[in-house]
This record gives C-alpha cells, sequence and structure tokens, in this order.
C-alpha cells in the first residue's frame, strides 16, 4: 500500500504526455523552467515498449529566448536526432493549444521551424530546404544523390537527418525488417540514415513505408515524407505538392520557394507519470 500511496503522490515520479501523429508516437517531456532530466539512459529505459512506457521518438521541451518552444529529439536507441517532422507536428499542437496561438516557431537541431494551424485538427510545420549536397546530407563520399551506387539506385536527402528513399513496384511486399537495418548501416551513410520505400501511384500520390534510424519500424515518419517526396521530384516521378500514404494514415507534403512544408493531424493519448523507482533504476 505504501508504494502506491507514494507513485500517486502529485510530487513524485517524472510527468509525461504520449502523443503520436499517424501513429508515429512520442513520449513528452517538458523540462521548461527546471534541468533536463532526460538522458541517454532514460531514453532507451523510456522507450522500451515491454520494460518502460515505448515510443519511436522521445521529445524534451525547453525554454528558448529566440523561438516558442526548443524542442530536442531522442530515438529509442538512446541516440539524438536533430528533427522529427511528426513531433515538431504535436509539440505545435500543445503550444497552440496553451497559448490560443495560430503560429509558432520552433527552435530544433534543424534550425527555426515555423507551424501553422491548418484548421480541422491538422498541424502544419515547415521542415526548411532538404539538404541536397552529399557532405550535408551526409554521405561518405561525393556521390549522384539521385541514383546513389546501391542496388535500387535510391536517392538521398537530408532533412535534419539523413534519408534513403528507394522507388518500389510495390511497396506492400517489402522486407522492411531485413532490408531496412542493412541500409540503415550502409557505409555510405556515415551518421546511419533512415530508409524509405516509396511507390508512386500517380503524380499527386504516393504509398510509402519507413524503417526509421535507431532500429524499428514506423506507422509514419515526418521528415522521412518529406524526403521522400523531395527524392520523387527530383527524379521527375511527382509534382511538388503530393500526398504521403503512410501506414498510420496520410500527410500531405508540399516542397515550396521557402522549405517543404507537411501537415497532417496529432493526436494526444495519455498523461502519466515514470516512477521514482523506476527512475533510480536508470
Amino acid at each position: 500500500m505504501s508504494r502506491m500511496k507514494r507513485t500517486t503522490h502529485h510530487d513524485e515520479g517524472l510527468p509525461f504526455l504520449k502523443m503520436h501523429g499517424l501513429g508515429n508516437d512520442f513520449v513528452i517531456i517538458d523540462a521548461r523552467g527546471r534541468q533536463n532530466p532526460v538522458t541517454a539512459s532514460l531514453a532507451r529505459a523510456v522507450g522500451d515498449r515491454f520494460f518502460g512506457v515505448g515510443f519511436d521518438q522521445l521529445v524534451v521541451l525547453r525554454d528558448s529566448d529566440e523561438a516558442d518552444i526548443a524542442v530536442d529529439f531522442w530515438n529509442s536507441d538512446g541516440s539524438a536526432a536533430d528533427a522529427c517532422g511528426n513531433a515538431s507536428r504535436c509539440v505545435s499542437r500543445l503550444i497552440m493549444d496553451e497559448t490560443g496561438r495560430k503560429t509558432l516557431t520552433l527552435r530544433t537541431g534543424r534550425g527555426l521551424l515555423q507551424a501553422v494551424d491548418a484548421g480541422d485538427g491538422l498541424i502544419s510545420v515547415n521542415m526548411g530546404h532538404p539538404q541536397l549536397v552529399w557532405n550535408e546530407i551526409p554521405l561518405a563520399e561525393d556521390v549522384d544523390i539521385d541514383a546513389l551506387p546501391i542496388e535500387g539506385a535510391p536517392g538521398a536527402a537530408g532533412m535534419g537527418n539523413p534519408h534513403c528513399v528507394f522507388v518500389v513496384e510495390d511497396a506492400e511486399v517489402v522486407p522492411l525488417e531485413t532490408i531496412g537495418p542493412k541500409i540503415e548501416h550502409h557505409p555510405l551513410f556515415p551518421q546511419r540514415t533512415n530508409v524509405e520505400f516509396i511507390q508512386i501511384l500517380d503524380r499527386e500520390n504516393i504509398r510509402m513505408r519507413v524503417w526509421e534510424r535507431g532500429g524499428m519500424i514506423t506507422k509514419a515518419c515526418g521528415s522521412g515524407a518529406c524526403a521522400a517526396a523531395v527524392v520523387a521530384h527530383r527524379k521527375g516521378l511527382t509534382d511538388r505538392k503530393v500526398t504521403m500514404h503512410l501506414d498510420g494514415g496520410d500527410l500531405l507534403i508540399d516542397w515550396r520557394d521557402d522549405g517543404v512544408w507537411m501537415t497532417g493531424p496529432t493526436q494526444l493519448v495519455f498523461s502519466g507519470r515514470l516512477d521514482p523507482d523506476f527512475l533510480e533504476s536508470v
């Protein structure tokens, strides 16, 4: 009984939120106004779907002097990431609901991102200009980024994180669990890479499945959808504005002059509190 009383006390433990964008799920920890509690070991522990909470990315909110909010991203393997599109949209929804504002700026490792309430429960985020120079993606050597020297001639693009995009005849039959990790760790990608497989439905619609860097198949990947749209257009296969049909739902991607805009829904699932004993065990 003492344990139950302790873990339900409102001053104990570490509060968090669980959100998702198209099934791309996140644990969000608010570190504004206090010391950031998140470390690589905590990210790994919370990210375990059996012994922790489980997430595709852990998101930390921090104060910022130059933006409305600063955001850090962690992968479930404890590595850091500079960008996460769907998480950026989820954070934007939280801050918009908190402040009543319709536009925001977010400070991420990718830089300053602009977010807009698109109405009907949708949030748009400008993910910035794609990185299309080999050493900025980054790649290990100067090669044709539209047809990499890898079987299948995938394209590459950076969106604050690296992406390798394969065009396939049928995305449904791609064995993500075997091909994904091989490409993630390909020597051409010194920081490893996210891996997308896209099937061109027509010039405005793409079916996409994704293996995310950090070792997982995810329902959706916002930065991956942006990178895939860029690669598809550069290959001459689609227009600059496309709907990406992901395992978790649809994202609208629009590669404009000021960057790649991504629009889609968000969902707050629940709030919780990490138990003090769990935190001490990490």
